[in-house]
């Protein structure tokens, strides 16, 4: 009977609920994530969001237990601890950095869920909006207004040095940019990555490089 009437405290009870909103919210964050293959999905968002509720409510219980206790301190180190795990997520392949936006939307579910733990219901409910339209909707929007389009090839060739001399002489002749070429110490396979015009004519030119003498097999990958 004790257990229920605790459970019905307006303390417990707000916290239950302030720990179930709060895996709701970085739990639709993370979906979002894990709908497009990133490193940290559902599970780690959601777990992430509903920890940060706690520790907020931590913070605020050892006030209320403990006079003169500061709320904010358990919470202030939570912000410092998170990028490690934000960091998990960033890999770099060559020039190119991936997961920086998942881990930006870690550190967004930890704001969230500090939110929802402090009881500032309407901040963490219209950032996880603002969130998730920006996850979901800012490839489509800058996608429309982009006039540029990306490919990858991979090529086997044979005399590098003078063959990618030839390439580029081609793409220049079309504005064609390289944005990446990876070559290990010279060897045949050769992996290049094109910026072009949506104007331009991407398969006439591509015909035009499998033509030349040293390069021996041309894919789209």
């Amino acid at each position: 009977m004790d257990f229920f009437s605790a459970l019905f405290d307006e303390f417990w009870f707000e916290a239950i609920c302030r720990l179930i909103l709060g895996f709701v919210l970085a739990g639709i964050i993370g979906a979002e994530r894990q709908s497009v293959n990133k490193p940290a999905g559902f599970k780690t968002h959601a777990l992430i969001g509903v920890s940060s509720v706690l520790i907020m409510l931590c913070g605020e219980y050892i006030s209320r237990t403990s006079s003169g206790a500061d709320a904010s301190r358990i919470p202030a180190q939570l912000l410092s601890g998170i990028g490690f795990i934000g960091a998990g997520t960033i890999l770099r392949d060559g020039f190119n950095v991936k997961g920086l936006t998942t881990a930006a939307s870690l550190l967004a579910v930890t704001c969230i869920g500090l939110s929802i733990g402090a009881g500032f219901y309407l901040g963490g409910i219209i950032t996880t909006l603002i969130v998730y339209i920006v996850l979901s909707y800012t490839y489509t929007i800058f996608g429309s207004l982009d006039n540029f389009n990306n490919i990858e090839l991979n090529l086997v060739m044979e005399d590098f040095s003078n063959t990618i001399n030839q390439i580029q002489k081609i793409l220049d002749e079309n504005e064609i940019s390289i944005k990446k070429i990876k070559n290990s110490n010279h060897s045949k396979d050769v992996h290049i990555i094109l910026r072009y015009h949506k104007d331009i004519n991407i398969n006439s030119v591509l015909t035009e490089i499998s033509k030349l003498e040293n390069v021996i097999d041309l894919e789209e990958g």
